[in-house]
């Protein structure tokens, strides 16, 4: 079997406006053994032949009609599909400005004509077998490509699914539902959206958010499930739950469980400074952290708890509307405002098995009541 089966097996065009010339290239080839050769004495053709074949050398005259072999060069580095294609420059001109222009111009190799039968067969060969072999680079390269992105992929879900079960673990030691988990993440993507941040960034929320609460792992079920009002001693405790999920969350370069970190921290500081654990204020608060402000104390309002009755949507939102510049980000809480319609369907989309999407109970006056009736 002959080794040289990948370079006869290759697809050369012949470009010459002398059909003598194409004729004799053409059977010197065929008879080595090539069959894949393709001619044409109009250069205009070039572009088309190429596109419709995959087209390995090019064998080029320099002064013919139409277009010369210059202005052919040119048109095939502009497009990438033939810019890298060899090309054998063959001409009878032999001065120093034309062999500087072909070269100047990407040509692969330059011969004289009449050229001898041996040489070009052989100057023929080596720019096949480069091109062969740039091919075989590439296609290693489009390989190598293809697993990086299935092993980021996987990993990618791995993190995913490694978040969510954390998120889950938090679920099991609170009163709070996977309800809750998935009503608040998708209320945030959609505030994050409502003020213009990337798709990634609002994917980024919607997966780091429901690690909010993970510090509430390390509170005492006694202050945790307490259904009672909390004593002031208790409150502080519960109020470590930030610190604690920050501790749980730190130490990992993963662009969701960085933002999960953020966020918990930050979630309860409050825009007019008076939040926790550090007393945050204004911009000084992260932003995913203040976005997910809003969309947690919403949610909490508007879900039932051993402890509360459910506010309405509209008696929640009136109280996003009073607490802009004091508990909320003015500007977030203006957008979460015009939400409503979103946020009305993913919540009676993700409403709890054992209530109706808008209960209608006697509900607490948030504005004599002296505090909310909630822990988030």
């Amino acid at each position: 079997m002959r080794s040289d089966i990948p370079v006869l097996d290759s697809v050369v065009l012949l470009v010459d406006d002398d059909p003598l010339s194409l004729r004799l290239l053409s059977e010197i080839l065929r008879m080595e053994g090539f069959c894949n050769v393709l001619s044409t004495t109009d250069p205009r053709e070039v572009d088309d032949l190429c596109s419709a074949h995959d087209v390995d050398l090019i064998v080029l005259d320099i002064y013919m009609p139409y277009l010369n072999g210059f202005q052919v060069m040119a048109r095939l580095q502009e497009n990438d599909e033939t810019a890298e294609i060899p090309i054998i420059v063959i001409s009878a001109l032999s001065d120093t400005e034309t062999c500087n222009r072909v070269w100047e111009n990407g040509a692969w190799d330059f011969l004289l004509k009449p050229f001898n039968h041996r040489e070009v067969l052989s100057r023929i060969r080596n720019a096949l077998q480069a091109r062969l072999l740039y091919k075989q680079v590439r296609s290693n390269n489009e390989r190598l490509e293809r697993q990086i992105e299935e092993r980021s992929r996987e990993i990618y879900h791995t993190r995913l699914k490694i978040i969510h079960r954390l998120s889950r673990a938090a679920e099991y030691r609170d009163n709070e539902t996977g309800m809750h988990i998935l009503r608040m993440s998708r209320y945030s993507m959609l505030l994050a959206r409502g003020i213009g941040m990337s798709e990634k960034d609002c994917e980024v929320i919607l997966h780091a958010s429901p690690l909010h609460d993970i510090g509430k792992i390390g509170i005492p079920d006694s202050i945790l499930l307490k259904q009672g009002r909390l004593s002031a001693g208790e409150w502080e405790i519960m109020k470590g739950h930030t610190l604690i999920g920050v501790k749980i969350l730190d130490g990992d370069d993963c662009e969701f469980l960085e933002a999960a970190r953020t966020i918990a921290l930050g979630h309860h500081e409050k825009w007019d400074g008076s939040g926790y654990p550090h007393g945050r204020k204004g911009e000084a608060i992260p932003l995913m952290a203040r976005i997910v402000a809003v969309a947690d104390v919403f949610d909490a309002l508007t879900s039932q708890r051993p402890y509360k009755e459910a506010w309405s949507m509209a008696h929640a939102f009136d109280y996003i509307r009073s607490e802009k510049g004091g508990h909320f980000d003015p500007l977030l809480a203006e957008c979460f405002l015009d939400l409503a319609p979103q946020l009305a369907e993913v919540r009676a989309r993700y409403a709890e098995v054992d209530e109706p999407a808008f209960p209608a109970r006697l509900e607490v006056d948030y504005r004599s009541s002296g505090s909310l009736p909630l822990r988030t």
